[in-house]
């Protein structure tokens, strides 16, 4: 239910979404927090996650907890954006906009590049936006939802490589991959499931490919969807002043401004994949739970 409201309503306005208002409170405890060490930042992950759990206790619905933390459809509106200024021939608007979807510097990136960016995100956040945070709900209920959009919320805020966050945000960071460990492989086959005749090819380039990623988690999903769009990712990234070499993802064509599009509803096909999943989990789980009550309840009466 949550994942088909977030497909059908989108975002709460972001005046009193959570995930914002998370933002402003962890900003002001990391002016209070922060130190250049790793025992300042796990103080800081620790506040953060319990604000998660206790919100997702305090909303009480897991779905109302996963329609907030699930961001599929913003997550697409983003990306189609920026395909659609590529596709208009508006470089400059593209650059503009592609900051609401990755931390790379856009400022030299042509339309090759950006729309590499757009996808490697797309396949980032399929993992981080939609199947973690639902994944957590369906095992905790309102609190994981919330509490897993809470770590992964630090990550972004202070999981980077840089000087002030290299210690600071190392508890944050590692909490965020082990968080979307299994996330992330689930994602993997969500993709393998929608995309069956390159099932082969995903599994192959998730198994070869991935684990020279720098991420244990970001590098499974753009494997896969580099794989099931017939696209090769990775490549030269910059991020501020700091240039990283991606390895190679896929042994197709580069990306080009048009499968941003197909990434876009590779992405809404494993969303659906994984809400009729879970939906069918419930109903077997409950069709399970009424059997063993009826037995119970035969065994009482004998």
């Amino acid at each position: 239910m949550g994942i088909v409201a977030d497909r059908s309503l989108g975002e709460p306005p972001a005046a009193v979404h959570p995930v914002v208002v998370f933002g402003k409170v962890m900003r002001a405890v990391e002016r209070g927090l922060y130190r250049d060490s790793r025992l300042a930042g796990v103080a800081h992950a620790g506040v953060g996650v319990g604000l998660g759990l206790v919100a997702g206790r305090l909303v009480g619905s897991t779905a109302a907890a996963t329609w907030t933390a699930v961001a599929g459809r913003a997550l697409g509106e983003a990306a189609t954006a920026v395909g659609s200024a590529l596709a208009a021939g508006d470089t400059a608007r593209a650059r503009a906009l592609l900051p609401a979807l990755v931390g790379r510097d856009p400022s030299g990136l042509d339309e090759k590049e950006i729309a590499r960016a757009v996808v490697e995100s797309v396949a980032e956040n399929t993992v981080d936006a939609i199947v973690a945070p639902a994944l957590w709900a369906a095992v905790l209920g309102a609190p994981g939802a919330l509490g897993y959009r809470a770590v992964n919320t630090l990550d972004a805020m202070v999981g980077h490589r840089s000087e002030r966050y290299q210690r600071y945000g190392w508890a944050s960071a590692r909490l965020d991959d082990w968080a979307g460990w299994v996330p992330a492989r689930v994602t993997a086959a969500l993709v393998a499931a929608v995309r069956p005749r390159a099932a082969v090819d995903v599994w192959t380039a998730v198994r070869e490919q991935a684990p020279a990623h720098p991420s244990p988690n970001a590098g499974v999903a753009e494997a896969a969807f580099a794989a099931a769009l017939g696209l090769r990712l990775g490549g030269v990234s910059r991020y501020g002043d700091r240039t990283e070499l991606r390895p190679p993802l896929g042994t197709g064509r580069p990306a080009g401004p048009d499968d941003i599009a197909r990434a876009v509803a590779l992405s809404r096909d494993v969303s659906l994949a994984l809400a009729g999943a879970l939906c069918a989990l419930s109903v077997v789980n409950s069709a399970i739970s009424a059997q063993i009550t009826t037995e119970s309840a035969r065994g009482v009466r004998g």
